[in-house]
């Protein structure tokens, strides 16, 4: 998974190489953290929180498969 949001979300910033991804699982919950620079805070978000509602919205299929909610954090 964690292979997947880095993907994802470096093909959508200008500085691909200041992202980090970091991922806290247990029984039940996926916790997943994804710092970014500050300057690409907006693409991340995009307008109206499109591109994180479909980042989150991708992250939920992919947890419904391991049959565990995840939750998605954005950190600058």
């Amino acid at each position: 998974m964690e292979a997947l949001v880095k993907h994802l979300v470096q093909a959508l910033v200008d500085q691909p190489d200041k992202v980090d991804v970091s991922i806290e699982e247990n029984d039940t919950t996926v916790q997943v953290t994804v710092q970014v620079a500050s300057e690409d805070m907006g693409k991340i978000i995009g307008k109206q929180g499109r591109i994180a509602n479909a980042l989150r919205t991708v992250l939920k299929a992919v947890g419904a498969r391991m049959h565990k909610k995840v939750y998605v954090e954005i950190v600058e």
